[in-house]
């Protein structure tokens, strides 16, 4: 029996796949999104997605939805957001904005796993943000879990990821329990080019102007890449194999531009940025810089700036992010360009994940073990879906994410591309 993990605040599922990837089973993902839930199920077909607020829940509510019964779980894991820090004349748990928070807690101390990890921005460490930071260690520890101290952030650069992303994590251990240590660096380090070098030019593929996907043959060196790409076996890596085509090239929708943005990023020197549009051009040697998610639909739908080329008059394309992220090839976005940078951009890398959950599974005292099991993937439909589909497909209401669309406009963005964008 592989130990059991239950994610929340989910997302597409980075945490997810990384402790997966460490040896746990994913029992249950929670998520307020119906979009990203039907891009979780369609990733975890084993595990059970719950489409709800952990407001709205609670942990035997999570027990019986994932049929858990009484089964002692071995870890919580996830990354609340964190938005009011004014720490004038109140405690930071009494702004109703971090309420998930205080929710992430109240459930980890209904469901008592033996272990827990909260993962969230660096910035939660610094000034008075870090007052907010000691109330839920507190919180923890009233919980009864102690907390790692000190706590740490760390850069999914030193766990083999070409991307600088500083990340803050707290873990937690049931009161009497091994205490588990953070993760020590990699001894190796990936590159740009190491990660999306191989990828063929979404540009020469005709088809990718209307669709996400393409097959395609092409040529893998980089031993990053081929793992990735599922053309080598990566000795770390205890997560299910999935049924996949290496011949697919998905998740590269095209970015049209126009010729004078295609000029200036050409002109643009690598590793700095393009004076108009503010994007930055990688370099094939160094790190991505931190991929961000923009905004979501409540406050506007906005793209976050995407990276250049190092070499093609193009920002990368949603494949080529996820291979900066540590995501494997098999592992497939909502087939718009806008949930899936968002999706990718709102995740933990892999890689960082995996590194985490293997010093908890080092605490439990198991020895990891690779599934013989071949998993196929969910239906290709869930990474198509709207909200009011994928709001359909969970039961949900379909305004469980708040639109700020009373009209819309036409926009012409940085990258000289029209986008809708409610306002």
């Amino acid at each position: 029996m592989r130990p059991i993990a239950i994610d929340l605040f989910a997302g597409a599922g980075g945490l997810s796949l990384g402790f997966e990837q460490a040896g746990f089973d994913i029992t249950a993902a929670v998520e307020i999104d119906p979009i990203h839930c039907a891009t979780h199920e369609y990733n975890f077909p084993y595990s059970k997605t719950i489409c709800a607020s952990v407001v709205d829940l609670t942990g035997d509510e999570i027990r019986l939805r994932a049929n858990l019964g009484h089964a002692d779980i071995d870890v919580v894991f996830g990354g609340a957001p964190c938005q009011g820090f004014s720490m004038i004349g109140k405690r930071a748990f009494d702004d109703p904005r971090n309420q998930l928070v205080f929710h992430y807690v109240r459930i980890v101390q209904e469901l008592r796993p033996k272990y827990c990890v909260f993962e969230n921005v660096k910035g939660l460490t610094l000034g008075k943000h870090a007052e907010f930071l000691k109330e839920l260690i507190m919180a923890l520890d009233a919980a009864g879990y102690d907390v790692l101290l000190p706590y740490c952030v760390l850069n999914a650069a030193d766990y083999a990821v070409p991307q600088d992303r500083r990340r803050l994590f707290l873990i937690g251990t049931r009161r009497g329990l091994p205490v588990p240590h953070y993760p020590e660096p990699s001894a190796h380090r990936a590159t740009v080019w190491d990660a999306i070098g191989d990828l063929p030019n979404a540009d020469d593929f005709n088809e990718l102007s209307d669709i996400d996907s393409v097959r395609a043959r092409w040529e893998t060196k980089p031993i990053y890449a081929q793992r990735l790409r599922g053309l080598a076996t990566d000795p770390s890596n205890y997560g299910y194999t999935r049924e996949f085509d290496p011949n697919l090239l998905s998740s590269s929708l095209r970015t049209e531009h126009t010729e004078l943005s295609q000029s200036r990023f050409l002109a643009t020197e690598q590793g700095k940025t393009e004076p108009i549009s503010r994007f930055r051009k990688l370099a094939p040697d160094g790190l991505c810089n931190t991929l961000r998610a923009g905004t979501d639909s409540a406050r506007g739908a906005f793209t976050s700036p995407r990276p250049i080329h190092p070499f093609l008059p193009r920002v990368i394309t949603v494949r080529e992010a996820a291979r900066l992220h540590s995501y494997p090839d098999w592992f497939r976005f909502h087939s718009t360009k806008w949930h899936g940078f968002r999706q990718i951009g709102n995740s933990v890398p892999p890689l960082l994940a995996r590194a985490v959950a293997g010093e908890i599974l080092k605490a439990l005292g198991i020895q990891p073990t690779k599934p013989k099991k071949l998993l196929q993937l969910g239906e290709s439909d869930l990474l198509t879906y709207d909200m009011g589909d994928a709001a359909q497909h969970f039961d949900v209401p379909h305004d469980t994410i708040a639109q700020r669309s009373r009209k819309t406009v036409i926009r012409t963005n940085m990258e000289s591309t029209k986008e809708q964008v409610y306002v």
